[in-house]
C-alpha cells in the first residue's frame, strides 16, 4: 500500500497519511499531523517525488549498494576505493554519501570543505577529476561540519529524495551509494525510492561479534528483493612489510624500543636467499576462528567476494583521501581490492555490454 509522502514535521517512524495505521500507531502520539491523518483527510495520492527521482535515474545505467549493518568494518573505505577503481577504469562513476549522521567521503576523497553548486539541471556533485561526482550531507552544510545531525526520520528521507531527484547525476555508468550502519531510514527510503537496484555488497570484519549484524543486512536485502552481489571480508589480518614493525621489549609498566636490534639480528642470521625487505608480516587482528564470511556466505547461500587485509597504508590512503591504487604504497591491500572488483565487474548484472569493464589501473 502507498504510504502517501510523510511531511517534514512528522515524529520518527511515522508509517505515512495512507498506512491503515495513520494517526493510530504509537509512533504517532504527539505528531502535529495525528488528528489530520486518523480522520483520513491527508492528501492522498502517489508520491509526486519517486516519478521525479524515476526520471533522474533514468540516465544511471547500474546502480550499487554498498552495507553492512555493522558499524566500524569499513564500508565507507571499500565504496571509496571501489569508486576511484571505477573511475580508474574509464567509466563514468557517482559516488552518493547517504550517511547524514557521520558523513565519510568528503575525507576519504580529498573533498573536505566543498560545497554543491546549483545550476539550471540542479544540484552539481562535487567532482574528482572528470569523471567521480560526489554527493554528501557535508557539501549541502559545509559550514556546520563539526556539528551533529539530530535530524528525525522524516528529515533524513527529504534529504535522500533531494539527492535522488535533485542532483543532476549526468549520463554516468555506475552510482555507489555508501550506507550507514543498521536498517533503518536511508536504508528503507534509499531501497524504496530507488527503482533497478542491481545490487548490494555486504562488507564485513571475520569476527563473529560483527557478523551477528551482519547477517541482519543479508537478511534486510532479501527482504527488500534486492540482490546480494556478495560478501567482502575487510581487516582480514594485519599484513605490513618486517621493516614497517617496529619491536618493544617489556620492562615492567614500561617499554623499551629494540626495533633497530631486532632487526639487525635478523639481517645477521637471515638464509642469504631470504630478503627482509620483501618480508611482510601476518597477524589475526580480528578472531576468524568461526569460519568469517565465507563460512556465512555458505550457510546464507550469497556469494563471497573476497578478503581484504587491514593494511596501514590503505587507511593513509583514505586519511589523505587518496586512491589506494595510485603507485605502489598499498602494495598489500590494492591487489586485494582489484581482484574482488574486477571479479564483480565480470558477473551479471554489472557487465556494461556496451564496452569492457576493464581492468582497474594501478599507475
Amino acid at each position: 500500500m502507498d504510504k502517501g509522502e510523510i511531511p517534514e514535521d512528522a515524529n520518527e517512524h511515522c508509517p505515512g497519511p495512507q498506512a491503515e495505521t495513520a494517526g493510530k500507531s504509537e509512533s504517532c502520539a504527539g505528531c502535529p499531523n495525528q488528528q489530520v491523518c486518523a480522520s483520513g483527510t491527508a492528501p492522498k495520492g502517489p508520491d509526486p517525488d519517486l516519478v521525479a527521482i524515476s526520471e533522474r535515474m533514468a540516465t544511471v545505467k547500474h546502480k550499487i549498494l554498498v552495507l553492512s549493518c555493522k558499524g566500524g568494518v569499513g564500508k565507507s573505505t571499500f565504496s571509496a576505493q571501489l569508486s576511484f577503481a571505477l573511475a580508474g577504469m574509464d567509466h563514468q562513476v557517482g559516488l552518493m554519501d547517504l550517511d547524514i549522521c557521520g558523513p565519510s567521503m568528503p575525507k576519504m576523497l580529498g573533498l573536505e570543505g566543498q560545497g554543491i553548486h546549483k545550476s539550471n539541471f540542479g544540484w552539481q556533485p562535487v567532482y574528482v577529476g572528470d569523471n567521480l561526482g560526489v554527493m554528501s550531507i557535508s557539501f549541502v552544510f559545509p559550514e556546520s561540519a563539526d556539528e551533529p545531525a539530530i535530524w528525525s526520520g522524516p528529515r533524513k528521507t527529504d534529504l535522500i529524495k533531494r539527492f535522488l531527484k535533485d542532483v543532476y547525476w549526468r549520463d554516468i555508468d555506475y552510482l555507489v551509494v555508501d550506507t550507514p550502519p543498521g536498517t533503518s531510514d536511508e536504508h528503507i527510503t534509499i531501497s524504496s525510492c530507488l527503482a533497478g537496484i542491481d545490487g548490494a555488497i555486504i562488507v564485513t570484519t571475520p569476527q563473529e561479534v560483527a557478523m551477528v549484524d551482519v547477517r541482519k543486512g543479508v537478511n534486510f536485502c532479501k527482504r527488500k528483493g534486492i540482490d546480494v552481489l556478495g560478501v567482502v571480508e575487510n581487516m582480514s589480518g594485519l599484513v605490513q612489510p618486517l621493516s614497517d614493525f617496529k619491536f618493544t621489549k617489556q620492562l615492567g609498566s614500561s617499554a623499551v624500543d629494540v626495533t633497530e636490534d631486532m632487526i639487525s639480528c635478523l639481517r645477521e642470521n637471515a638464509p642469504p636467499e631470504l630478503r627482509l625487505d620483501d618480508v611482510f608480516v601476518w597477524s589475526q587482528v580480528f578472531d576468524g576462528s568461526g569460519g568469517g564470511a565465507e563460512r556465512m556466505c555458505e550457510e546464507m547461500g550469497v556469494p563471497f567476494l573476497g578478503k581484504v587485509p587491514l593494511d596501514p597504508q590503505l587507511c593513509r590512503a583514505a586519511e589523505r583521501g587518496k586512491s589506494c591504487f595510485e603507485g605502489n604504497k598499498c602494495s598489500v591491500s590494492a591487489p586485494a581490492l582489484k581482484s574482488i572488483i574486477e571479479k564483480l565487474l565480470l558477473a551479471n548484472p554489472l557487465q556494461l555490454h556496451q564496452h569492457s569493464p576493464g581492468v582497474v589501473r594501478t599507475p
